[in-house]
């Protein structure tokens, strides 16, 4: 295990220390269709009521969305994604004052309306493919730009031909992120990276990067990654293989029993999440905050033990 490197990174005028312990990010979802929680915080005060929740429970940072970006998901209107989010984070601003907000966009005015509201930092899963005038917004605002790896779009991710080398398809995509956001003026020392698991990777793939997620220290920047709720956990914890088998309807085994297993299965999650800081990673993405909370505390003693190297 490779000693994890420490960054420092400005979050509303303060300086937050990256590398000592992982960071835990909240997912706030206000969509009707995401994949696992879609159309519970659609209300705005039930959305508030569940950030300030994970605040309680441990979360450093709350990421809020007003899209699903699950696989076969389609864009909406910037004016529709505003709707859900500007109350959430308004209101989130008010009860928790000091609580770091990301929006999770890749539309450059909802970035720009969600960071006037109170948003603090930007996330965006495209990693400026989509609206490279997100890096302006960051730049004006200073706040932290998050530049994930994607592999097509929610709708077509799953369908399009996987990379032969996923580590080849990633790494040349995180290096058009960072250079596409330092050509926009976005200084070095704000980016954090995500390498994207789920969209538009195989199931093995999204595993080898995990197992190999350290090979992102080469661009020298903090690594967030998101594993919460994903089917690819949930197909290992279900009892297959890296390789999905298709039953006579086409349908993958997790497909067919996927009824008999709940939406989140926490601790495949909680795996996942310790795999990836033993790996490397600073921030971990979470839907369940208390329940991965405990796995992180355990991976970071790993790591802190890890750092004395045996004396």
């Amino acid at each position: 295990m490779k000693t994890r490197p420490h960054f420092e990174i400005s979050v509303m005028s303060r300086k937050v220390r990256l590398g000592a312990r992982t960071l835990i990010m909240g997912v706030l979802n206000s969509t009707p269709d995401s994949f696992s929680d879609g159309g519970l915080y659609l209300d705005p005060d039930a959305a508030i009521r569940r950030g300030v929740e994970m605040a309680r429970q441990g979360a450093d940072w709350i990421d809020v969305g007003g899209e699903s970006t699950r696989p076969g998901s389609r864009a909406v209107p910037a004016e529709e994604e505003l709707a859900r989010v500007l109350p959430i984070i308004k209101g989130l601003r008010r009860r928790l004052p000091s609580m770091p907000i990301s929006i999770d966009t890749t539309k450059v005015l909802v970035a720009e309306r969600a960071v006037e509201a109170g948003a603090a930092i930007v996330n965006d899963i495209s990693g400026l493919r989509f609206d490279p005038r997100i890096a302006e917004v960051a730049r004006a605002s200073g706040a932290p730009l998050i530049l994930m790896h994607i592999r097509g779009r929610p709708r077509d991710m799953q369908q399009k031909p996987f990379a032969r080398s996923i580590w080849r398809s990633l790494e040349a995509g995180m290096a058009r992120s960072i250079r596409r956001a330092l050509a926009h003026g976005v200084r070095r020392r704000q980016l954090i990276l995500d390498p994207g698991l789920g969209f538009g990777k195989t199931r093995a793939q999204n595993f080898e990067i995990l197992a190999h997620l350290d090979r992102l220290q080469r661009f020298k920047l903090p690594i967030l990654v998101g594993s919460s709720r994903k089917s690819f956990v949930r197909a290992i914890v279900s009892g297959e293989g890296l390789v999905p088998h298709l039953s006579a309807r086409g349908r993958s085994a997790t497909a067919l029993a996927g009824e008999k297993l709940s939406a989140s299965l926490p601790s495949g999650d909680a795996a996942a999440v310790a795999a990836a800081i033993l790996n490397g990673a600073h921030i971990v993405r979470v839907h369940d905050v208390e329940q991965m909370a405990p796995a992180v505390r355990i991976a970071d003693a790993i790591v802190q033990s890890a750092g004395r190297g045996g004396s």
